[in-house]
């Protein structure tokens, strides 16, 4: 009887919640249809609206969204059609998902890219692969959205798969995926048990997925069949339990393989020389298990959860907007005047005292490069050393298994934490320079406040990364994956062929490694060096500017519409928004 009174109350709290997501919808339709609140607010922020409330109305009529994230050669793929029981997601020995992959449920499975020009184009299972897909997408009049997926598979009726890139192999998709992970519903997050938890990954759960406060996050550890006892297991899977308990603390950690689950469910062969087949059987069942329980069965739940998390902030959105207009809005036109006048003399200072502070912004910037450097040569430094002690402590088999992605992932890691090292040094240092030179100028919070525009998608990512900031601040793009000069001496070790002579073949070319690695690393501080100051260039002259617009569009509502009038206008909207947030406060949501 307990149990018929508890899925009676979270029914009722589901239906209630539903009543308060409609309830919100239609009171920010309202001001989106009131004229004269549009007038005033100004074409920009009436367009921003209309966007919010389409993001929301997607967000409440997509499927429930599984989105799996990781970095490259994790297995991501091979998880997934372990999940489905059949090969839909491409694998390989060389990272194979080159596009965002959305699975869904279909009675005839298809496969169809769609173009970012909204043409589709229809495309079979076996096109996935990379090389395929570049050969196709060099064909089309658009580049890929993403590819739509469809198949018959029982969970696809409950849940949308997202097989994503990795998200250190390919930096032009990281924005994609990330707008995909803003819109997800559940996460599972695919780490190695041959490397766990590298810098860049802790880095990446810390700025992208924590804040986004899911109810259960799942870091599944892959690959433990290449571990050589349970102990090992053991080791790696507390390690990572650790990481995420300073960094995610609601992360369940699983300890799998996804190669042996798809081969029991596909009845195809499955070594088994360390007697573990049980083990990795029952490990795989215990997270599908959860899976199903604690994320699938809620999908509903989960749902209305973050539409309400996302109503709760585009309302917050919308009254700062009111509240900084109606705040501009109270003076006279003349104090406007003497305002705009002070921000044309600040804007006639700005040259000199940005030229005054960008020696100090090279130099720290200089200081990091060599610190990098140092760092690089210790590192390979003890790299040399446990190579050669890979002779002795390896065996062969191990050796041509695993070598060539431990060296890769090694010296990726090393070269990427390098400059990440540094991504909180320079924000901090261009933000002081940021609200020293403003105090100094005299930019008062109106401009600040006024730089608060964007779209809403960017919107959303600067409330979702508010944990960390990431080296894109800085350069624009991602810090890099993988020194790119150093790719060739790869390449050349991948083609190996005798076990014996990989290790060989590694230190014979492993100064040139090194060199590659540390000349990489110039070319990307100096891109860090030219982003950093163009950002730093535009910071001011951004503020200034649209603070100069807000008075100007606060002067032509003042010629057009009385004060008596506008204050009205924004007493009715401060309403709206007050018990569209009384609303959201009061949903007894669980």
């Amino acid at each position: 009887m307990d149990n018929e009174k508890i899925t009676s109350q979270s029914a009722l709290n589901l239906d209630n919640a539903l009543k308060c997501i409609e309830f919100v919808q239609n009171s920010y339709q309202s001001l989106i249809n009131d004229k004269e609140l549009c007038e005033i607010l100004g074409d920009e922020f009436s367009a921003r609206m209309k966007e919010w409330d389409s993001v929301i109305t997607k967000r409440r009529n997509e499927p429930f969204s599984l989105v799996i994230l990781g970095d490259f050669k994790r297995g991501k793929s091979t998880i997934i059609n372990a999940i489905l029981g059949k090969q839909l997601a491409p694998v390989n020995a060389a990272p194979e998902t080159f596009t965002i992959n959305t699975i869904s449920y279909g009675e005839k499975p298809s496969v169809t890219a769609i173009l970012k020009n909204g043409i589709k184009k229809e495309l079979t299972i076996n096109d996935l692969v990379r090389d395929r897909l570049e050969q196709i997408m060099q064909t089309l009049p658009s580049p890929i959205d993403y590819v739509d997926v469809r198949d018959n598979a029982e969970i696809l009726k409950e849940v949308r798969i997202v097989d994503t890139p990795g998200l250190s192999d390919m930096n032009d998709l990281d924005q994609q995926v990330q707008d995909y992970l803003i819109n997800a519903d559940a996460v599972i997050y695919v780490a190695s048990a041959l490397l766990p938890f590298s810098e860049s990954e802790q880095m990446f759960l810390a700025t992208h997925v924590a804040p986004q406060k899911f109810g259960k996050i799942y870091v599944l550890v892959n690959m433990i069949d290449a571990l050589n006892s349970r102990e090992d297991i053991d080791k790696i899977l507390t390690r990572v339990a650790n990481c995420c308990q300073q960094i995610v603390p609601n992360a369940v950690v699983y300890g799998i393989s996804g190669i042996d689950e798809f081969k029991r469910k596909t009845d195809a062969p499955r070594a088994d020389l360390k007697g573990f087949q049980e083990y990795y059987e029952t490990e795989f069942f215990k997270f599908e298990r959860s899976l199903r329980r604690d994320i699938i069965t809620q999908k509903d739940y989960l749902r209305v959860q973050r539409v309400l998390t996302m109503q709760e902030i585009m309302l917050e959105d919308t009254a700062a907007r009111v509240d900084m207009i109606s705040e501009v809005s109270a003076l006279d036109k003349q104090k406007l005047d003497t305002l705009m006048e002070g921000f044309q003399q600040e804007g006639a200072n700005l040259n000199a005292a940005i030229e005054a502070n960008r020696p100090k912004l090279l130099l720290s910037i200089a200081e990091m490069k060599q610190e990098a450097e140092r760092w690089m040569y210790e590192f390979f430094s003890k790299l040399r050393e446990d190579i050669v002690a890979c002779r002795n402590e390896v065996t062969a088999e191990d050796v041509e298994a695993h070598f060539h992605s431990y060296l890769m992932d090694k010296v990726g890691e090393a070269y990427r934490k390098c400059i990440e090292a540094h991504q909180a040094r320079t924000d901090a240092l261009i933000e002081r320079m940021s609200r020293d030179l403003a105090k100094k100028l005299g930019i008062g919070n109106l401009a600040v406040n006024a730089a608060s525009g964007g779209n809403v998608s960017d919107y959303m990512r600067e409330v979702n990364e508010q944990v960390a900031k990431s080296v894109k601040n800085v350069t624009g793009k991602g810090s890099g994956t993988f020194p790119s000069a150093t790719i060739s001496s790869f390449k050349l070790i991948l083609r190996t062929k005798k076990r014996s002579d990989i290790i060989d073949v590694t230190l014979e070319k492993f100064d040139e490694i090194r060199n590659s690695t540390v000349k990489d690393l110039s070319v990307a501080y100096a891109t860090l060096e030219e982003k950093a100051l163009k950002r730093f260039d535009n910071l001011y002259e951004t503020q200034l500017n649209m603070g100069k617009d807000a008075i100007n569009q606060t002067k032509e509502i003042l010629d057009k519409t009385d004060n008596e009038k506008m204050s009205s206008v924004f007493e009715k909207t401060r309403t709206v928004l007050d018990n569209a947030r009384n609303a959201l406060n009061e949903t007894a949501f669980v």
